[in-house]
């Protein structure tokens, strides 16, 4: 049975909030109201080739995070209240 509440389009939500943390490090945060990740798919989700898309690649999380590490920051997410996803990231930020 599918969650009408999770697929009914007013009730979609994508949030996207930036600031600058303690330091010189920028934190975003991009937060959903979706199902959320499945417990078995969590363990796998930065894995390169992972997927649970029938197309998918299973590339698009795993190159996000190689970035954002190779550039100095962390990349993690969390579930979202009441329901979905949250999606962390802090990047150094370069000041000149």
């Amino acid at each position: 049975m599918v969650d009408e509440g999770i697929t009914d389009a007013s009730n979609r939500e994508l949030r996207i909030d930036i600031s600058r943390g303690d330091g010189a490090w920028a934190h975003c945060t991009v937060s959903d109201r979706g199902p959320g990740i499945d417990t078995d798919a969590a363990q796998h989700l930065f894995t390169q080739f992972f997927t649970t898309k029938s197309e998918g690649m299973g590339l698009g999380l795993s190159l996000c995070r190689t970035v954002v590490e190779q550039h100095g920051g962390t990349l993690r997410f969390e579930p979202n209240q009441p329901r979905g996803t949250v999606f962390l990231f802090t990047l150094p930020l370069f000041i000149t």
